[in-house]
């Protein structure tokens, strides 16, 4: 299957009720109700997205309720943000609102994943932090 180059413009009338999935570029101006996976998405000044955000490039001008997951995340001086973000690189502009958290992650969609630690390869396993209970461990229990 080729690849199109070209960006899908969805206009400022256009109201989207579900998600959104493509390989390549998009740019809203309307608004969204659901989740967004693409390589590359700007959200218009405009646009409202409702919903989490999964992709390479994001750059937001406009209104996003939800989380973001990206490589490179742009918040311009009129971007109004209320969720979480995860990502590798975060610029932020004056004038830009965002309420949440930001984490940094070298890998923020998760596509290098590390193998399971198992019997067959116990150096994938590693221990808890010190004064972290794991799942399972019962509270005051003293160690044998």
């Amino acid at each position: 299957m080729t690849r199109n180059n070209t960006p899908s413009i969805l206009s400022a009338d256009l109201v989207v009720s579900g998600s959104i999935k493509t390989q390549g570029e998009v740019q809203l101006d309307g608004s969204v109700e659901g989740d967004i996976r693409a390589q590359s998405l700007t959200i218009g000044e405009k646009a409202v997205v409702k919903g989490e955000i999964h992709a390479e490039q994001i750059t937001v001008r406009g209104k996003v309720i939800g989380k973001l997951r990206g490589r490179q995340i742009q918040l311009t001086s009129t971007a109004h943000v209320e969720g979480d973000i995860t990502h590798s690189t975060l610029a932020m502009e004056n004038g830009a609102f965002f309420e949440g958290q930001c984490h940094h992650d070298n890998d923020p969609l998760g596509s290098r994943k590390n193998p399971a630690p198992n019997a067959a390869n116990p150096a994938a396993a590693k221990p808890a932090p010190a004064g972290v209970v794991q799942a399972g461990a019962a509270l005051g229990a003293k160690k044998p």
